[in-house]
């Protein structure tokens, strides 16, 4: 064996560990799922076994109102990233590049941003009633602040010198910007993006479950009010696997955009 491969072997391990290790812990779960009310352990009305979820699972997969739940909760997912992405990035760039804005605005961010955005419910209701507006409105709002911290955080990392030498080097506004502070920021940006989605999906459910916006959130709740607690937990399973997806997805943008980055290159070597 060359002096090499022992260690080539080592690094390539996790390439299938974790999937295996992945898939025996899924398994594992469904079984003690399925034994505790089969056993009695549990109240089968309350806990269906996990065969007879995953079976309705599947049969919602052939439901037209299935269907039509996820695209309401994607939308208002979609929508609520986006605007919140947008306008953070944004403000993000021209307050964090300026030192003047940067300090007067802290105290206003800091008070802001620890404000649950279930928090605002109540005025979501009282504004927008139980439309997709209301779940807009908590999404983009919780969304904002974890990209808009994000860049903040990234501005304030560019490196004085480089801007200092692309200004000497007769560089404008724009130009600076766009050569050296984008590239710096990016890295953050997207770590705001994948918090964001994880984040954005929560409340789009959420603002289903309590207010009764259109989606998967309000399915859930028809359900537990109509005794379908069968059905019940298929939804819920099928919101824990939208999530699984989104993060999947969210990891895999972030290795396509950055992948000059040192720590993405980093990653992919091991």
């Amino acid at each position: 064996m060359a002096p090499g491969s022992r260690g080539k072997q080592r690094r390539g391990d996790p390439s299938w560990k974790v999937p295996v290790l992945g898939l025996i812990g899924i398994v594992g779960f469904l079984a003690l799922w399925e034994l505790l009310p089969r056993l009695d352990l549990v109240d089968r009305r309350y806990l269906p076994p996990a065969t007879e979820v995953l079976a309705a699972a599947g049969s919602n997969l052939g439901s037209g109102t299935f269907w039509s739940d996820v695209y309401d909760t994607m939308l208002a997912w979609a929508i609520g990233l986006g605007t919140a992405a947008l306008a953070a990035t944004v403000l993000g760039l021209v307050i964090g590049m300026s030192q003047f804005l940067r300090r007067y605005t802290n105290s206003t961010i800091e008070f802001l941003r620890p404000i649950p955005s279930v928090a605002l419910i109540p005025l979501a209701v009282l504004l927008f009633g139980i439309g997709i507006e209301s779940a807009l409105m908590l999404i983009i709002y919780a969304c904002f602040w974890q990209v808009l911290i994000q860049v903040l955080y990234g501005v304030a990392d560019v490196d004085s010198v480089a801007m200092n030498t692309a200004q000497s080097y007769g560089f404008s506004y724009i130009q600076r910007v766009r050569d050296v502070v984008i590239p710096t920021v990016l890295p953050y940006f997207m770590t705001g993006i994948r918090l964001g989605a994880a984040v954005a999906l929560i409340l789009a459910i959420t603002a289903g479950l309590v207010i009764g916006s259109p989606g998967l959130g309000s399915a859930i709740s028809r359900a537990q009010q109509g005794g379908a607690i069968t059905n019940m937990y298929a939804l819920i399973l099928a919101t824990g696997i939208l999530g699984v997806i989104i993060n999947l997805a969210a990891r895999y943008v972030e290795r396509r955009v950055l992948s000059w980055h040192t720590s993405v290159r980093a990653e992919l070597a091991a």
